[in-house]
């Protein structure tokens, strides 16, 4: 009988090794090509691995949580058609499910007794994984209770972990960090420690851009199948600040200052496993409605957890609007190996003065975090002044003036 056999995806230069997060199946299950076999996840993202051919999963070599590195051994598929479909496996039992898996173990066939069998087939059992110390090998009724009793305390252990411990009424619950979660953990520490970080605000009044919005969402919608939103109005004054500005498009690395002739722009999004920034190159190069459908490609993949390493490699500034959330102001953390960070909060009315009179007017905060190793407070303030000034007259951004 022919295998084939799971293997890590090879992972990019920048990740060492990847966790495996979930097994899609179990040993003994049917598979069918293309099929998610088992999920692994790295620093950045999370890959599928998908079966090769049709077959039945015959083993797994590293379980779930176990750290591999690329083309490493995951386990093997026995090939072979498989003549359940997939609404019959799913509508089937454990037990059905198992025998129609050993009929594919030929070699453990004469090795089960009719009783042994059917113990095997009650507890979803595989007989590749009981040790038979019987006559030749044979798997006896001890063997199969044997294994049944070390998987029934692995669970009960596995179950203590996880439930929450009740303490007079209060609850609490642990459960393991992601690997997701733990990387950007290191790199917020790794940033407070190694970066002089400094922060300077300043805010925008955001009644030009909405009155424009309104005037044109309509349209702006039915011709390129995108809502316009404030995003892309971001991304373009952010985008002719740099070409200002150029010290915060650059990077420090060891004693050399890197100056960035292109303009790459990371979005931070939020994503059930974490944070992530996946990147708009070219945005120099970019339309409003073009930059807007890109956002919305990345935050769906980003919601799917189907972002890919290149998504989120590179980028040479960052936009992070917490203002979706309702943060009316922050300091945000840079996002290494950038020098700095921009962030955007949620826009309120508020009285400002305007030509001697106070009025009430649409406000945001704006908050630009930076390596003042790199970036002096003249760039630092000057660059947010233009931003300012661009975002309350929109059509500058056209003019580029």
């Amino acid at each position: 009988m022919s295998k084939f056999d799971i293997l890590t995806p090879v992972l990019p230069e920048s990740v060492a090794d990847a966790t495996v997060v979930k097994w899609h199946k179990a040993v003994g299950d049917a598979v069918i090509r293309d099929e998610v076999l088992v999920e692994i996840e790295t620093d950045k993202v999370v890959l599928e691995v998908p079966a090769l051919d049709n077959g039945v999963l015959d083993r797994i070599d590293q379980a779930e949580g176990a750290t591999v590195t690329s083309n490493q051994l995951l386990g093997s598929v026995a090939v072979g058609e498989v003549v359940v479909t997939k609404k019959v496996e799913t509508e089937s039992t454990p037990a059905e499910r198992k025998e129609a898996a050993l009929s594919h173990h030929d070699n453990h066939a004469d090795a089960l007794g009719p009783a042994v069998r059917r113990l095997v087939g009650e507890h979803d059992l595989n007989p590749d994984e009981i040790q038979g110390t019987g006559v030749g090998g044979r798997i006896t009724r001890t063997d199969v209770e044997r294994v049944v009793a070390e998987k029934a305390q692995v669970k009960a252990q596995s179950a203590v972990q996880n439930t929450p411990v009740l303490n007079t009424n209060r609850a609490e619950q642990r459960v393991p960090m992601t690997r997701l979660r733990k990387r950007v953990a290191e790199r917020l520490l790794e940033v407070k420690n190694t970066t002089a970080m400094l922060t300077t605000f300043n805010e925008v009044d955001m009644q030009p851009i909405m009155q424009l919005r309104k005037k044109y969402a309509e349209k702006f919608e039915k011709q390129h199948d995108v809502r316009l939103g404030f995003m892309s109005f971001y991304v373009k004054a952010v985008v002719e600040a740099l070409k200002r500005y150029p010290v915060i498009n650059a990077s420090i690395d060891g004693d050399d200052i890197v100056y960035h002739n292109y303009f790459d722009v990371s979005i931070a999004v939020s994503t059930p496993r974490g944070l992530v920034t996946p990147v708009l190159r070219d945005c120099d190069k970019m339309s409003l409605a073009e930059i807007e459908k890109q956002i919305k490609v990345l935050a769906e993949k980003g919601r799917e957890g189907k972002l890919t390493v290149e998504d989120l490699t590179g980028g040479n500034f960052t936009i992070t609007n917490g203002g979706v959330f309702g943060s009316l102001m922050s300091t945000p953390i840079i996002n290494p190996p950038q020098s700095a960070i921009l962030g955007m909060h949620a826009i309120k009315d508020r009285p400002v003065a305007v030509d001697g009179q106070v009025v009430i007017r649409p406000m945001m905060y704006l908050a630009l975090s930076y390596d003042h190793r790199l970036i002096d407070g003249k760039d630092s303030v000057g660059f947010l002044v233009t931003i300012k000034e661009l975002l309350e007259d929109p059509t500058r951004l056209l003019l580029e003036i």
